[in-house]
Protein backbone atom coordinates (compact mmCIF):
# COMPACT_ATOMS: atom_id res chain seq x y z
CA UNK A 1 0.00 0.00 0.00
CA UNK A 2 2.97 2.58 0.87
CA UNK A 3 4.20 1.85 -2.84
CA UNK A 4 1.21 2.20 -4.70
CA UNK A 5 0.13 5.37 -3.07
CA UNK A 6 0.84 8.62 -5.04
CA UNK A 7 3.39 10.49 -4.18
CA UNK A 8 6.71 11.84 -5.77
CA UNK A 9 7.86 8.56 -7.32
CA UNK A 10 4.84 7.15 -8.35
CA UNK A 11 4.05 11.30 -9.85
CA UNK A 12 7.24 11.31 -11.42
CA UNK A 13 7.12 7.57 -13.48
CA UNK A 14 3.17 8.84 -14.45
CA UNK A 15 5.00 12.18 -16.12
CA UNK A 16 8.01 10.66 -17.62
CA UNK A 17 5.16 7.62 -18.63
CA UNK A 18 3.39 10.15 -20.58
CA UNK A 19 6.28 12.65 -21.87
CA UNK A 20 8.28 9.78 -22.94
CA UNK A 21 7.56 6.13 -22.60
CA UNK A 22 8.75 2.94 -20.76
CA UNK A 23 12.31 3.73 -21.72
CA UNK A 24 13.13 6.77 -19.67
CA UNK A 25 10.95 5.13 -16.57
CA UNK A 26 13.69 1.88 -16.85
CA UNK A 27 16.36 4.39 -16.61
CA UNK A 28 15.00 6.70 -13.69
CA UNK A 29 14.19 3.19 -11.97
CA UNK A 30 17.41 2.30 -11.25
CA UNK A 31 18.18 5.29 -9.64
CA UNK A 32 14.87 5.67 -7.77
CA UNK A 33 15.35 1.81 -6.76
CA UNK A 34 18.78 2.26 -5.33
CA UNK A 35 17.54 5.53 -3.15
CA UNK A 36 14.56 3.15 -1.80
CA UNK A 37 17.04 0.85 -0.99
CA UNK A 38 19.45 3.43 0.86
CA UNK A 39 16.32 4.66 2.71
CA UNK A 40 15.00 1.77 3.80
CA UNK A 41 18.37 0.23 4.87
CA UNK A 42 19.07 3.41 6.68
CA UNK A 43 15.75 3.24 8.27
CA UNK A 44 16.01 -0.04 9.75
CA UNK A 45 19.66 0.05 10.76
CA UNK A 46 20.29 3.22 12.18
CA UNK A 47 17.63 5.90 12.05
CA UNK A 48 14.66 4.23 13.14
CA UNK A 49 17.06 3.47 16.17
CA UNK A 50 17.85 7.26 16.80
CA UNK A 51 13.89 7.93 16.17
CA UNK A 52 12.96 5.47 18.24
CA UNK A 53 15.55 7.01 21.34
CA UNK A 54 13.77 10.45 20.79
CA UNK A 55 9.87 10.29 19.58
CA UNK A 56 10.06 14.07 19.63
CA UNK A 57 12.29 13.52 16.08
CA UNK A 58 9.71 11.18 14.59
CA UNK A 59 7.23 13.42 15.35
CA UNK A 60 8.90 16.62 13.81
CA UNK A 61 9.94 14.02 10.84
CA UNK A 62 6.15 13.32 10.61
CA UNK A 63 4.70 16.52 10.92
CA UNK A 64 7.32 18.41 8.82
CA UNK A 65 6.62 15.49 5.76
CA UNK A 66 3.00 15.45 6.01
CA UNK A 67 3.39 19.52 5.37
CA UNK A 68 5.45 18.98 2.77
CA UNK A 69 3.16 16.29 1.08
CA UNK A 70 0.42 18.90 1.45
CA UNK A 71 2.22 21.73 -0.12
CA UNK A 72 3.14 19.50 -3.27
CA UNK A 73 -0.56 18.75 -3.25
CA UNK A 74 -1.33 21.98 -3.38
CA UNK A 75 1.05 22.66 -6.28
CA UNK A 76 -0.36 19.88 -8.40
CA UNK A 77 -4.39 21.52 -7.38
CA UNK A 78 -2.82 24.60 -8.65
CA UNK A 79 -1.08 23.22 -11.97
CA UNK A 80 2.10 24.61 -10.51
CA UNK A 81 5.43 23.26 -9.38
CA UNK A 82 7.74 20.17 -11.49
CA UNK A 83 5.34 17.84 -10.18
CA UNK A 84 2.04 19.39 -12.18
CA UNK A 85 1.11 17.56 -15.66
CA UNK A 86 0.91 20.58 -18.39
CA UNK A 87 2.04 20.99 -21.87
CA UNK A 88 5.18 23.31 -20.63
CA UNK A 89 7.58 23.27 -23.66
CA UNK A 90 10.60 22.95 -21.00
CA UNK A 91 9.08 19.90 -19.38
CA UNK A 92 9.03 18.14 -23.11
CA UNK A 93 13.02 18.46 -23.20
CA UNK A 94 14.39 14.52 -23.33
CA UNK A 95 16.56 13.55 -20.47
CA UNK A 96 19.99 11.70 -20.99
CA UNK A 97 19.89 8.08 -18.76
CA UNK A 98 22.62 9.94 -16.20
CA UNK A 99 20.00 12.72 -16.14
CA UNK A 100 16.63 10.22 -15.35
CA UNK A 101 18.88 7.82 -13.30
CA UNK A 102 19.93 10.83 -10.79
CA UNK A 103 16.18 12.22 -10.92
CA UNK A 104 14.91 8.86 -9.32
CA UNK A 105 17.79 8.68 -6.89
CA UNK A 106 17.21 11.84 -5.98
CA UNK A 107 13.28 11.85 -5.67
CA UNK A 108 13.67 8.47 -3.49
CA UNK A 109 16.38 10.00 -1.42
CA UNK A 110 14.40 13.38 -0.82
CA UNK A 111 10.64 11.86 -0.60
CA UNK A 112 9.36 12.48 3.09
CA UNK A 113 6.89 10.21 2.80
CA UNK A 114 9.47 7.28 2.18
CA UNK A 115 11.78 8.15 4.87
CA UNK A 116 8.28 8.88 7.53
CA UNK A 117 6.94 5.26 6.02
CA UNK A 118 10.05 3.13 6.60
CA UNK A 119 10.97 4.85 9.98
CA UNK A 120 7.74 3.62 11.08
CA UNK A 121 7.04 0.35 9.14
CA UNK A 122 10.41 -1.38 9.05
CA UNK A 123 11.46 -2.18 12.49
CA UNK A 124 8.09 -3.92 14.54
CA UNK A 125 9.62 -6.20 10.90
CA UNK A 126 13.06 -6.94 12.62
CA UNK A 127 13.53 -9.68 14.73
CA UNK A 128 16.32 -8.58 16.61
CA UNK A 129 17.18 -12.25 18.14
CA UNK A 130 18.06 -12.90 14.78
CA UNK A 131 20.68 -11.95 12.23
CA UNK A 132 20.13 -8.30 10.71
CA UNK A 133 21.64 -9.53 7.70
CA UNK A 134 19.06 -11.82 6.47
CA UNK A 135 16.28 -9.75 7.52
CA UNK A 136 16.97 -6.55 5.53
CA UNK A 137 17.83 -8.83 2.44
CA UNK A 138 14.38 -10.65 2.22
CA UNK A 139 12.40 -7.33 3.11
CA UNK A 140 14.87 -5.35 0.89
CA UNK A 141 14.14 -7.46 -2.13
CA UNK A 142 10.02 -7.20 -1.65
CA UNK A 143 10.02 -3.74 -1.32
CA UNK A 144 12.15 -2.89 -4.26
CA UNK A 145 10.24 -5.68 -6.48
CA UNK A 146 6.64 -3.99 -4.90
CA UNK A 147 8.17 -0.64 -5.65
CA UNK A 148 9.31 -1.95 -9.18
CA UNK A 149 6.31 -3.03 -9.75
CA UNK A 150 3.89 0.45 -8.85
CA UNK A 151 6.33 2.48 -11.13
CA UNK A 152 5.76 0.40 -14.16
CA UNK A 153 2.05 0.59 -13.23
CA UNK A 154 2.24 4.70 -13.02
CA UNK A 155 4.68 4.41 -16.55
CA UNK A 156 2.25 2.51 -18.03
CA UNK A 157 -0.53 4.47 -16.84
CA UNK A 158 0.90 8.02 -17.82
CA UNK A 159 1.61 6.24 -21.30
CA UNK A 160 -1.53 5.53 -22.27
CA UNK A 161 -2.83 8.56 -20.31
CA UNK A 162 -0.64 11.00 -22.62
CA UNK A 163 -3.08 11.21 -25.65
CA UNK A 164 -5.78 12.23 -23.46
CA UNK A 165 -3.73 14.32 -21.47
CA UNK A 166 -2.97 16.76 -24.08
CA UNK A 167 -5.74 18.62 -23.24
CA UNK A 168 -5.62 20.92 -20.43
CA UNK A 169 -8.57 20.45 -19.37
CA UNK A 170 -7.93 16.98 -18.36
CA UNK A 171 -4.41 18.10 -17.49
CA UNK A 172 -6.18 19.98 -14.87
CA UNK A 173 -8.69 17.44 -13.93
CA UNK A 174 -5.22 14.79 -13.06
CA UNK A 175 -3.75 17.67 -10.97
CA UNK A 176 -6.55 18.07 -8.98
CA UNK A 177 -7.41 14.44 -8.39
CA UNK A 178 -3.44 13.66 -7.65
CA UNK A 179 -2.94 16.86 -5.82
CA UNK A 180 -6.11 16.18 -3.31
CA UNK A 181 -4.74 12.43 -2.70
CA UNK A 182 -0.94 13.82 -1.83
CA UNK A 183 -2.40 16.33 0.32
CA UNK A 184 -4.58 13.49 1.89
CA UNK A 185 -1.64 11.14 2.30
CA UNK A 186 -0.11 14.23 3.75
CA UNK A 187 -2.77 15.33 6.51
CA UNK A 188 -2.98 11.35 7.25
CA UNK A 189 0.62 11.05 7.71
CA UNK A 190 0.39 13.52 10.46
CA UNK A 191 -2.54 12.30 12.18
CA UNK A 192 -1.35 8.99 12.28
Amino acid sequence: MVSITPGMCMTLSLTLGMRFGMKAIFWMMIGELSGVGLVATLSAVGVAAILLTYPILFSVLKIGGGCYLIYLGLQMWLSKGKMAITNDAAMNTVYSPTALISQGFITAIANPKGWAFFVALLPPFLDPERALFGQLSVLLVLILVLEAMCLIIYGLGGKSLGHFLGDEKHQKTLNRCSGALLAGVGIWLMMS
